[in-house]
């Protein structure tokens, strides 16, 4: 079971007192404009450092919680410029980010210049989405193959199924980031006339945040089927294959969540295909300007990687479920979705060779075994491949992604300080909390 590490953007240095002006009587917001230039400085020297280390010695959890910090004081400045407390001393400011998701010959990241705050908001809730994937990548990868482990307690095993737990959660927070960006934060740009004539990236469209959103739920569900497998995987360690240990799940269950993560790759996949550059007209309707293959070869190879290995594993599990739970009438399915899975995993074993081999081994064992039953005892007949797609059930979705909400603006309209001003104004007790939190935030472990 795997999770998309992502490269990470670089962006270029910005003051907001270069572009921001307070036009408050009392100089409100002038010492939060200072605040939130300091932020960014902060974020843009976190991401420049991380460029420079080695992907083992990443400080993913650094990155969010510098990223939660800049979020509300970005959110404070487009709520205090849309409700004319702050004015832009510039017709529009420009921010420069430095793209990931594109490919080109060179494998070198474009570095884009980007007309308004929204251009600013969707990039930096881009890469709060990829550090929390990336988060969850590194809690993964410390794990090992826990399962496989015959010496671990079973309380060593219960927390390490804890921290998948916990590596799912970032990618369900992660996949609930991606849908906001395409569904609300990219609308406000076009809507702001900021993004017109700009040519988006894939990185910057709808259809492109869409298919990350889905990538992210399929790879938190990869790791719920790992966690629901763990104990029967350590049951199994001894004695691998058939029959099953009494804790093992039902294998038709997994059957469909393997098969839902299979569709969720897969339609990433054709989404991720339809997400060339993009530029606006001005009306909120984005014309595309991209060529084939803008898209990064390695997210493109990863979704079609996934896509098979899901859809092999779901053929699988429903041949053991046939072998397992059939009966006497099922000896057939079981040996011919076996047949079919083998099939699959040999063809994909030179793209994903260590992670195939293992599965081909346990299909062998499990091969071996049903054949010998159907042809000693059932004596069923191998039904056709066409057949048995005709029957393959629907998927099954573990959990869906949660739901993004933004963090409240660290000052100006929206913000706590500004309904405790207002409340002192009218002469109210002020009863709120002294610091504005959001939903998920600083929930890591």
């Amino acid at each position: 079971m795997s999770v998309y590490l992502y490269e990470l953007p670089t962006t270029g240095a910005i003051s907001f007192s270069d572009i921001c002006g307070d036009v408050t009587p009392d100089k409100l917001f002038t010492t939060h404009i200072s605040d939130a230039t300091q932020s960014r400085a902060n974020l843009r020297a976190v991401l420049k450092e991380s460029k420079r280390t080695q992907i083992e010695e990443k400080d993913h959890l650094k990155l969010v919680k510098v990223l939660e910090e800049y979020l509300p004081k970005l959110r404070g400045l487009i709520a205090c410029v849309d409700n004319a407390q702050i004015e832009l001393l510039q017709s529009e400011p420009i921010f420069s980010w430095r793209t990931t998701l594109s490919a080109n010959f060179l494998h070198h990241s474009p570095r884009l210049a980007l007309p308004s705050f929204y251009a600013e908001l969707a990039y930096t809730l881009l890469t709060y989405a990829f550090a929390l994937s990336n988060l969850a990548h590194a809690k993964v990868a410390l794990l090992g193959a826990y399962e496989r482990n015959r010496n671990i307690s079973e309380a060593d095993r219960k927390a390490k199924d804890n921290q998948l737990n916990v590596a799912a959660d970032l990618l369900y927070r992660a996949s609930g980031i991606f849908s906001y960006i395409g569904e609300t934060v990219l609308g406000q740009w076009d809507r702001s006339g900021s993004s017109a004539g700009v040519a988006k990236p894939p990185d910057l469209t709808q259809n492109m945040n869409n298919a990350l959103a889905k990538l992210a739920l399929a790879d938190a569900q990869t790791l719920a089927i790992r966690k629901l497998l763990s104990k029967s995987a350590y049951d199994s360690n001894v004695t691998p294959g058939p029959p099953l240990p009494k804790s093992h799940p039902s294998p038709a269950l997994i059957s469909k969540l393997h098969l839902e993560c299979a569709a969720l790759y897969s339609s990433a996949r054709t989404l991720a295909k339809t997400s060339g550059s993009t530029s606006s007209n001005g009306k909120g309707i984005n014309i595309n300007i991209s060529k084939d293959g803008e898209v990064s070869t390695d997210l493109r190879r990863y979704l079609n990687d996934e896509t098979a290995i899901h859809e092999a594993l779901a053929h699988k599990w429903l041949g053991v479920d046939a072998g397992e739970n059939g009966g006497t009438d099922r000896g057939g399915d079981a040996v011919a979705f076996l047949v079919w899975t083998k099939k699959e995993l040999e063809e994909l074993k030179g793209r994903k060779k260590d992670r195939v081999s293992e599965e081909l081994e346990s299909v062998t064992v499990f091969l071996k075994h049903y054949k010998k039953i159907n042809d000693s005892l059932h004596f069923q007949p191998v039904p056709s491949q066409a057949d048995l797609q005709s029957r393959i059930p629907a998927g099954r979705l573990v959990q869906g992604a949660k739901t993004f909400v933004p963090p409240q603006p660290a000052f100006g309209p929206g913000s706590l300080e500004d309904v405790r001003r207002q409340a002192e104004e009218l002469g109210l007790q002020d009863d709120q909390p002294q610091q504005g939190t959001y939903a998920g935030a600083g929930s890591y472990f």
